[in-house]
């Protein structure tokens, strides 16, 4: 398991089909990481939906400063 602060998480928005718009985290490796988990704590801490997409974190909304800092909390370095 790498720990939090020797990675960097990449915050961005999309826009996806039918004008929805998505935060989308990326940059983390599948191999020593918990996406799951740590997709199913954002999503409770947001209060939003969310999947995982190719070792993307994908959440409902434009939550780019909320996920940044919830991130940050947890140790990761954000870009």
């Amino acid at each position: 398991m790498v720990p939090p602060e020797k990675q960097t998480a990449r915050v961005s928005r999309e826009k996806r089909q039918k004008g929805k718009v998505v935060t989308v985290v990326s940059g983390l490796p599948a191999e020593g990481n918990d996406l799951p988990a740590l997709l199913t704590r954002l999503k409770t801490a947001l209060g939003t939906g969310g999947a995982l997409d190719e070792n993307q974190l994908v959440v409902q909304g434009d939550q780019v400063e909320r996920v940044k800092s919830l991130l940050q909390q947890i140790g990761y370095r954000v870009r």
